[in-house]
């Protein structure tokens, strides 16, 4: 009997052992085979975008605030794994120069896919210009920055990887970084298999990135459940914030137009800079068209309750202060020298402070963060440096 019960206890101790070592080690990173939610995985092995939107065929310019409004198409098609490698080269700060900086540090997505910041922090800490627009929806945009100067995601990120005051690195730099983790070239392999090439290439770094970023959807909010036809979705100070909103008195929604609540158009509205900081001429200089100066991309409405402070210098902290911006009168923000040609939506409403209060409740019904992508738990370049440093320490007499 004894001798049995020390064989028990001996094979429970090293059960233990066993498991803590297994807890120990390093799980291996592989990419997922099925698609994000709210996506369909086709036979081809693409992630096809659908929603309720998809049933509608009112186009969204048609409708100027109407409910049952279809969506501009999405950019999708990409394969699970390319979006899952790029998850993982999103919140990686192998990404950066100095290895400090990843695009969720301006993307945070426990900020709305923005920062929380007025104006966001570049390399070494340094304040930048603008502040980082949410990354919700990008999949439907057709021009990105607050300027407008980039037609593609994959045009677009290039502009912070490379500038020296923001990620600081370059592309020879990042391609031996990246090359030089065992992890990611397996990981390409496994994502680009056609391509059957020893090397990490640009081309799939952007279309990687591109590919996690057009996966993320926000369309189930609140908002979304009543335009699809569910009224009790909204509270009725919520609906009259709606219909503010799509009155032809506030015009709200036509620049804010649904459901993307953007019309993706550049409008100078005239909105006062940080103090101490000079008039952007925004889209001014990537049209070299003074019709144009002080002009910025419409954003979208989607998440805005999380993305504060608000406008492309961050000037207003929250939303009642940036509904309240609208209603003040033309063109009030404005220095006596300033030369703007102010968008003629920017007019005077005349809105009561009830109905200020009306639109902010509304504006929170667009708050729908349930597709949030999973952050990793470890980052391949991670996993790189443990290695080197055990291999280190071994090598040290």
């Amino acid at each position: 009997m004894m001798r049995q019960r020390e064989i028990i206890i001996a094979v429970g101790i090293f059960m233990v052992l066993l498991v803590s070592k297994s807890h120990a080690a390093e799980p291996g990173i592989s990419l997922r085979e099925y698609c994000p939610p709210g996506f369909e995985l086709s036979d081809q092995n693409k992630c096809l975008s659908r929603n309720l939107y998809q049933l509608y065929r009112s186009p969204q310019k048609a409708g100027l605030g109407g409910l049952k409004i279809d969506l501009p198409k999405a950019r999708d098609g990409f394969s699970p794994q390319q979006i899952d490698l790029g998850r993982y080269l999103f919140f990686d700060p192998v990404l950066s120069g100095d290895g400090t900086l990843s695009c969720a540090s301006c993307h945070d997505p426990d900020q709305g896919f923005s920062d929380g910041k007025g104006r966001s922090d570049g390399h070494n800490g340094e304040k930048l210009t603008r502040s980082a627009p949410t990354l919700w929806n990008v999949a439907y945009l057709k021009k990105f920055y607050w300027d407008g100067r980039a037609d593609t995601l994959e045009e677009q990120m290039q502009g912070p990887l490379y500038a020296e005051n923001e990620m600081a690195n370059t592309p020879e730099n990042l391609l031996e970084n990246l090359n030089d983790i065992p992890v990611y070239r397996d990981l390409f392999q496994q994502a680009f298999p056609e391509n059957r090439q020893e090397d990490i290439t640009l081309a799939d770094i952007y279309q990687a990135l591109a590919a996690f970023e057009s996966s993320l959807i926000s369309l189930n909010s609140r908002y979304d459940r009543y335009a699809h036809g569910y009224h009790d979705a909204l509270t009725d100070q919520e609906k009259e914030g709606l219909n503010i909103f799509r009155s032809f008195v506030a015009r709200c929604a036509e620049c804010h137009t649904p459901p993307l609540f953007t019309n993706q158009q550049i409008a100078v509205i005239g909105t006062p800079e940080v103090e101490g900081m000079p008039r952007d001429v925004g889209a001014e200089a990537v049209l070299d068209d003074p019709d144009f100066r002080g002009g910025f991309k419409v954003p979208t409405l989607r998440n805005i309750a999380r993305t504060a402070p608000y406008m492309h210098s961050g000037r207003f902290k929250t939303l009642r202060e940036t509904v309240e911006f609208y209603t003040k009168g033309r063109g009030h923000a404005l220095g006596k020298d300033e030369k703007l040609i102010l968008h003629w939506h920017i007019w005077e409403p005349n809105l009561a402070d009830h109905e200020l209060d009306r639109l902010v409740d509304f504006l929170h019904t667009l708050t729908d963060e349930v597709f949030t992508p999973q952050v990793p738990e470890r980052v391949p370049s991670q996993s790189q440096a443990q290695h080197k440093s055990h291999i280190n320490r071994e090598e040290t007499p």
